[in-house]
């Protein structure tokens, strides 16, 4: 049978076995070591370990050092380094950065233990913490987090009954600017040639309003001039002529919300909407803006490469805003938004483009707007700001 220490680990623990049953039966342990080629004192080993510890004595076990054994940090050394990663930057605990790599990280280790770590050794470390490296969201320093907290635990569940309660909608508001020369994103080329994208030359923008339901309904409108309170109060105007039921608006504290402009409208259709607001410093609680994000990211893959189209001459007496563009405000799932622009102003195809891309966003009430959102719009969750 050859040397027992090349047998694999089951056979091991079979030939184990298989020695203590002829023992039992009264076979001579000397007899036994020949049958099985072994040792004598291999055979007294085994004996002696089914007598203190029975057949689970003589099982198999995994090989080589435990987890956590002749680790140069121990538990409690890790424990508060992987919470020192968590709950603080760099330059917080005296290090450069505002980022964890494996080399402050590293450099944290010596500073409270003096023990150098290489950086695939801090590496092996974080796995083992169940770290990986992400890309880290965004916190204004000017946020209240006891608002926060408000928000989450008593107002948005406190929203919701009383939408429950009455049959009404709740929206998230958000606005948004478009421009001309907005980031084109990536495409595939050849090692070593940069890939050219062909666009106009001109600087031009579009703004865009847009609100959406806990069931994933879009409702938008775009326009060119500055947001303000006239703006506000026309797009909730086209809002409310949507429902037939009222409406509760979830907004942030733009000025223009909070203006007395739209106070008053909203004075005039307390039956119809009601605004409540975020907590200053906290767009990560509003889903709209993850639309935003998307509209962004979407367009270089929908707009047609153009230039800037030449306005005809105006007639003596018009004004700016009497030739602007027609807004439109639409339920995506509902409403055509074909382009009604019978002008050529230089941003018509950038109003198309956004009105496009906006359709193609799924919207059925089975539906979700974009996947990082699922957790917002069901509306059976609590509200936060990212799947887990």
């Amino acid at each position: 049978m050859g040397n027992a220490r090349t047998w694999s680990p089951a056979a091991q623990e079979a030939v184990r076995l298989l020695a203590v049953s002829a023992l039992v039966e009264g076979r001579d342990r000397a007899e036994v070591a020949a049958l099985f080629k072994v040792s004598v004192r291999a055979v007294d080993n085994w004996w002696t370990r089914w007598q203190t510890g029975g057949r689970d004595a003589l099982l198999s076990r995994a090989r080589g050092r435990r987890v956590g054994e002749h680790q140069v940090l121990s538990e409690a050394e890790q424990a508060a380094i992987r919470q020192a990663v968590l709950d603080h930057t760099p330059s917080v605990l005296g290090l450069s950065g505002q980022l964890w790599t494996r080399a402050p990280i590293g450099e944290l280790i010596f500073k409270l233990y003096r023990v150098r770590f290489t950086e695939p050794g801090v590496g092996k470390y974080l796995k083992r913490w169940g770290l990986t490296f992400q890309r880290p969201d965004k916190r204004a320093v000017e946020q209240d987090a006891e608002a926060v907290r408000v928000w989450h635990e008593e107002t948005w569940p406190a929203i919701r009954a009383r939408a429950k309660a009455e049959r009404s909608e709740v929206l998230f508001a958000d606005q948004v600017g478009i421009r001309s020369d907005q980031g084109t994103g990536r495409t595939w080329g050849a090692r070593g040639s940069t890939p050219i994208v062909r666009r106009t030359g001109n600087r031009f923008s579009v703004n865009a309003m847009s609100a959406i339901s806990t069931k994933g309904r879009i409702h938008f409108m775009v326009f060119t001039e500055s947001f303000d309170a006239k703006v506000m109060c026309r797009f909730l105007d086209r809002l409310v002529g949507h429902f037939d039921r009222k409406v509760h608006l979830i907004v942030d504290r733009h000025s223009a919300h909070r203006s007395k402009t739209v106070r008053t409208w909203l004075a005039d259709h307390e039956a119809q909407i009601e605004l409540h607001f975020l907590p200053s410093y906290s767009p990560e609680l509003n889903p709209d803006e993850l639309v935003n994000a998307d509209l962004k990211r979407s367009l270089p893959h929908t707009h047609r490469p153009g230039t800037r189209p030449t306005s005809p001459p105006k007639p003596a007496g018009s004004s700016t805003a009497d030739n602007a563009s027609p807004t439109s405000c639409a339920d995506t799932s509902a409403v055509d938004m074909s382009a009604t622009s019978s002008t050529s102003e230089p941003n018509e195809f950038l109003i198309n483009t956004v009105r496009d891309t906006v359709r193609r966003i799924p919207c059925a009430d089975t539906q979700v707007v974009i996947p990082q959102v699922a957790i917002f719009l069901h509306p059976d969750l609590p509200l936060i700001h990212r799947l887990s």
